[in-house]
């Protein structure tokens, strides 16, 4: 089994589920002839009081947004899930206490990115929640336990963004704030640099971090995917877009010899 490779993505909008620009391109090529045999996906959206794991064997399509068109809530995405494989990611976590879930489903966090990477939603998916009462150093322990499920064939896969500060949105923006490519710009100088314990303690970077992430919801995905690096893999970012002043559309993917 080859191992798999660990993604983060930047997700946006909702509406990137309907569109082809050229973010959504970037998602696609970097998935292309890489199947794996399961995906665990962690998405900025399900944010818990404790952590949990769906579960069951046919998980839901949630649409977790208001305002955006019609076409938008019939979007479906019924990929199976894997209760065999939530009940490895608790036992991996343990002793920290994990919910099996039989309630949530694929949130848009989740579906949006995977109908490109994986239209026919063919290949189990379960979602792990982002458990708000952890320190961003206390998630990036509980990743780094998920690393061996990569060896295993499954795909780790975090959806969030890296600037994400809805209140500064500005849709007629063409040039990002200051704060904003500066806070981009550190970050990707330390995931190159693999400098993944200084990334789990973003908020010592000062105004920009406090701009670029005022909830830590959309950050902490990103922890996910590096706490499962392992010895080997090559790192390449794609989509270094800051769209609309206030939504960073990087993305980062780890893997072995550039797969």
């Amino acid at each position: 089994m080859s191992i798999q490779p660990a993604l983060f993505i930047g997700h946006g909008s909702p509406m990137n589920a309907l569109e082809q620009n050229a973010q959504v391109q970037q998602w696609q090529s970097v998935v292309k002839g890489l199947p794996p045999k399961a995906i665990l996906m962690v998405s900025a959206h399900w944010y818990t009081k404790g952590t949990a794991v769906t579960a069951m064997a046919a998980p839901k399509t949630i649409h977790d947004f208001y305002g955006f068109p019609q076409d938008l809530h019939q979007v479906q995405y019924p990929a199976p899930g894997s209760p065999q494989l939530a009940a490895e990611i608790k036992t991996l976590l343990n002793p920290h206490q994990v919910e099996l879930d039989l309630t949530w489903g694929l949130d848009h966090g989740a579906w949006s990115v995977l109908i490109h990477m994986f239209p026919k939603a063919d290949i189990p998916v379960v979602q792990l929640s982002l458990d708000q009462h952890l320190s961003p150093a206390e998630h990036l322990q509980l990743a780094k336990k998920l690393a061996p499920l990569r060896q295993q064939g499954v795909m780790i896969l975090g959806s969030g963004n890296v600037v994400h500060n809805l209140r500064m949105l500005d849709w007629q923006s063409t040039q990002p704030p200051l704060w904003a490519e500066q806070f981009n710009h550190q970050i990707k100088e330390l995931l190159l640099s693999k400098k993944v314990e200084e990334i789990a303690r973003y908020q010592s970077l000062g105004e920009a971090a406090r701009l670029a992430v005022p909830h830590p919801d959309h950050f902490l995905p990103l922890l996910y995917v590096l706490g499962s690096m392992l010895d080997g893999d090559d790192i390449s970012l794609f989509n270094n877009d800051i769209l609309y002043g206030a939504l960073s559309m990087l993305s980062v993917k780890l893997s072995q010899n550039s797969v």
